[in-house]
């Protein structure tokens, strides 16, 4: 990543959203730009404040806020996107890409790019193996969406199995291919 590229991170209601804030600090630290957008959920996991501080920019997650000068968010957010990164990403927030649905900020500004989009899945393994969302996976596979992980490791129910994000250092890499 050599440079100036502007990256929307997408981050979804996870245990694993604390992750965010090494990811937004290792971006910076590599010359990217970075506007964080978070779905209602993640915010129960992770401040909006902490993101804001590393990136150096406004937080966005909710679709209808009054802005303070007119814009569409998720054009405006999708249009300067070099590449949209959803870390991590629910089966929540699989499902609905794959289904087309556009009921949060997030899902509106990631199907409404043109950028590659790079997607850290993290949940339970029980969730993950799902046939459901395994097909959702494998759909938006099929339009061009890139994969990191899941890994094996320790899940929030306490036992090990396949479902944790990805390692920051991994996804940073996997975008700098992208990129």
């Amino acid at each position: 990543m050599k440079r100036k590229k502007t990256i929307v991170l997408g981050v979804s209601g996870s245990i694993a959203s604390y992750k965010a804030a090494d990811l937004v600090s290792s971006l910076g630290k590599k010359g990217c730009e970075v506007f964080v957008v978070m779905t209602k959920e993640a915010i129960e996991f992770i401040s909006p404040l902490t993101l804001q501080t590393l990136s150096g920019n406004r937080v966005y997650s909710d679709m209808f806020e009054i802005p303070e000068e007119w814009d569409a968010k998720h054009i405006s957010l999708a249009k300067r996107a070099d590449l949209i990164l959803l870390a991590p990403a629910t089966a929540n927030v699989i499902g609905k890409l794959a289904g087309g649905i556009c009921d949060s900020l997030l899902c509106c500004t990631v199907i409404a790019s043109k950028a590659p989009v790079l997607i850290a899945p993290a949940m339970n393994d029980v969730m993950y193996n799902n046939k459901i969302v395994q097909e959702n996976i494998s759909k938006l596979k099929k339009i061009g969406y890139k994969f990191i992980g899941p890994r094996v490791g320790r899940l929030a129910c306490g036992y090990e199995a396949i479902g944790c994000m990805s390692d920051v250092a991994d996804i940073i890499k996997a975008a700098g291919k992208i990129l």
